[in-house]
């Protein structure tokens, strides 16, 4: 083959590849501008300090039994003045400290015994019931309108020698009772009346305090729930 002829074949095999090389030229999309940078704020002391207000009111919050008495709404109203008469002999004012109905414990009982399983519910509203039948088999009146010696007498037989706390006496009335008095004891020494008190006689760890300078507070069932 001569030199012409040879150059003219290559160039018919090199022609093509131009309009190919630039037909993908023209097919690559173009670069997106970047966008420009933010210039970084100096952390000036202005910008270190807080947006929220200077001064924000304090409310003052405190116990509802602080404020208001507890309303009673589980036991009949026969059934609660038995109640606070049971809780006015069991625990009464003692050396300074305060009893049962000073610090509201026949309410709180009253709350308890509400939200306690159905026995003991029906061992509270059976005994205050049985209470008051006896009192008026025998003297005529309701429980809560009896004197001290008519109370002694309905009250004394009914009372027994537990040796152990779990001891409680199979009769029904006197496992009342036992009950009721135990109650009554760990609501009034666990008030908030009592710790004032135990507190301003100076006597708060000596022997034979039940209490230990602490309160139950109330719960409020919204926020615990």
């Amino acid at each position: 083959m001569s030199i012409k002829r040879r150059r003219f074949v290559q160039s018919l095999l090199l022609t093509p590849a131009a309009p190919v090389a630039l037909a993908a030229v023209q097919a690559t999309p173009a670069a997106a501008p970047q966008q420009p940078q933010p210039v970084p704020q100096p952390n000036t002391p202005a910008r270190q300090l807080s947006r929220q207000p200077q001064s924000v009111p304090r409310l003052p919050v405190i116990h509802p039994d602080v404020a208001a008495k507890t309303d009673q709404h589980f036991f009949s109203t026969e059934q609660f003045a038995a109640l606070q008469k049971l809780g006015n002999v069991l625990m009464p004012p003692i050396k300074g400290n305060p009893g049962a109905l000073d610090t509201g414990a026949p309410e709180f009982l009253d709350f308890l015994v509400s939200v306690s399983p159905a026995d003991r519910q029906k061992l509270y509203q059976n005994g205050l019931d049985r209470l008051n039948a006896l009192a008026k088999k025998q003297f005529h009146a309701p429980f809560a309108e009896l004197n001290a010696t008519q109370l002694d007498s309905i009250l004394r037989p009914l009372l027994v020698v537990r040796y152990w706390p779990e001891d409680f006496p199979s009769d029904p009335l006197k496992n009342f009772l036992a009950q009721a008095h135990q109650d009554f004891r760990t609501a009034t020494t666990n008030s908030r009346e009592w710790a004032e008190a135990t507190a301003k006689s100076g006597h708060r760890f000596t022997r034979g305090f039940n209490g230990q300078g602490m309160y139950w507070a109330p719960i409020d069932p919204i926020s615990e729930g």
